[in-house]
């Protein structure tokens, strides 16, 4: 929980930091055949409706807790690694996404330069993958291919965004569950296994 906190309050300062600078371009075969369309609403009840079921689940299940707070916390370093490391500007047409939500924490200033790999596809795929209700898990694996396509739609990303990050989020996943595992084996064993 430490560590989460510590995210949540440098993420703004992030954000303002990697905003100011200037990355590359490059074109996308995909995005220049996709007109640009402002699908933010559709983007954000993907979003939102995959976290309230996650917080659901979340209320009685302690360890889904844990590799979910494990695998959130991976998955956001690696990504604010990856945003420092290869700096980009956004793709041409973008259309803004606008969330009331988050607008309240980071005002009307929107965020446009938080490209490699893509958070929104990361934040829906790992709830998938922490989610073990079989219907909670359809919903969230087909919002997650819907929110891609819905990215790429209002060019907030480019393709290779929304494709590696599965790809990321999966293997920080798998390192969380390792993480997990270890944080709660008994550091005494019990007599009575053997």
């Amino acid at each position: 929980m430490l560590i989460f906190s510590g995210i949540l309050i440098a993420l703004p300062f992030f954000f303002n930091a990697i905003e100011k600078r200037n990355g590359i371009s490059f074109d996308d075969i995909v995005l220049e055949r996709i007109p640009a369309i402002n699908v933010s609403v559709a983007v954000f009840f993907l979003i939102w409706s995959s976290c309230l079921i996650l917080v659901i689940r979340l209320y009685r299940d302690p360890m889904m807790l844990l590799t979910t707070l494990w695998a959130y916390n991976c998955v956001t370093l690696v990504r604010m690694l990856c945003i420092c490391l290869i700096s980009l500007n956004p793709p041409a047409g973008l259309i803004p996404l606008a969330d009331p939500i988050t607008n309240q924490f980071y005002g009307q200033r929107y965020i446009t330069h938080d490209l490699f790999f893509s958070g929104h596809t990361t934040t829906v795929f790992l709830i998938f993958l922490c989610l073990k209700k079989n219907t909670d898990r359809i919903y969230t694996l087909i919002a997650t291919i819907i929110l891609g396509i819905l990215l790429l739609v209002q060019h907030v990303h480019y393709t290779i965004d929304v494709l590696a990050a599965p790809v990321f989020t999966y293997a920080l996943y798998r390192f969380a569950l390792t993480i997990t595992k270890i944080r709660n084996q008994p550091i005494f064993p019990d007599p009575g296994q053997g």
